[in-house]
């Protein structure tokens, strides 16, 4: 029996869009591209286990459990195929999602996702490590800080995925990045490369795009969604 339920914002209708938020965030980081794809789409933006409104659950609190709740959520939703935007963290389960679920993804983006730690640039992941690093020795001695060194572990341990598995990959998928992101552009690249097919879209900003610059990155997204063609990088 599954230990959770993923709570969700949900608004509009037709074909389902899943939002999956970023480390330590909640469903309400999406708030423009709600009101945006509701439009048009039936849109459910969900709480991760252990973020937002969703309780933490006794499984393991990693990214992959994560990509197995997404699973079981879909499942009493009804929902039997979706396209899924996911941003950082949220990009991550949407990578295992899609490699471990392929029939249940028709349109993937993913928005500063990365397959490592390494992915990440030096100044983002080294103060991680060390505020990890204080967190593992304050939480032997008591309680406090274990939640957030649950937080900090999904980015330094997680999720360590294969690039040979991104192929396994069938949606059609695009990853976006801004120019300023805290993921390597070298790394964002590399992943668009092992996608077969993926599209690969660069736009002035930093790791925030959707809460930032939301019109520009809607619009992305939409084309792509609307299958129109892209250029293999565009900065606006």
């Amino acid at each position: 029996m599954h230990d959770i339920h993923l709570h969700y914002i949900e608004k509009g209708s037709g074909k389902p869009l899943i939002l999956l938020h970023g480390n330590g965030e909640d469903s309400r980081y999406f708030k423009h591209q709600i009101r945006f794809f509701s439009r048009s789409r039936r849109v459910l933006a969900v709480d991760t286990r252990g973020h937002g409104k969703t309780k933490r659950g006794t499984k393991p609190f990693t990214i992959r459990q994560f990509a197995e709740d997404l699973a079981v959520f879909l499942k009493e939703k009804g929902i039997h195929k979706a396209d899924i935007i996911g941003f950082s963290d949220g990009g991550n389960i949407a990578i295992i999602f899609a490699i471990r679920f392929p029939e249940k993804v028709e349109n993937l983006i993913l928005n500063g996702a990365n397959l490592y730690p390494a992915g990440m640039k030096l100044w983002a992941v080294f103060p991680v490590w060390m505020e990890y690093g204080l967190l593992s020795l304050v939480t032997r001695f008591c309680g406090r800080g274990k939640r957030r060194q649950e937080l900090l572990r999904l980015m330094i341990k997680d999720p360590y995925i294969r690039p040979s598995d991104l192929r396994k990959i069938r949606s059609r998928t695009l990853v976006i990045v801004g120019t300023h992101d805290m993921i390597r552009d070298r790394h964002s690249r590399f992943m668009a490369d092992q996608i077969p097919g993926a599209t690969f879209v660069c736009l002035k900003g930093d790791h925030f795009l959707a809460a930032k610059r939301p019109q520009i990155f809607n619009w992305v997204v939409k084309r792509f969604l609307e299958e129109e063609t892209f250029f293999s990088v565009e900065k606006r």
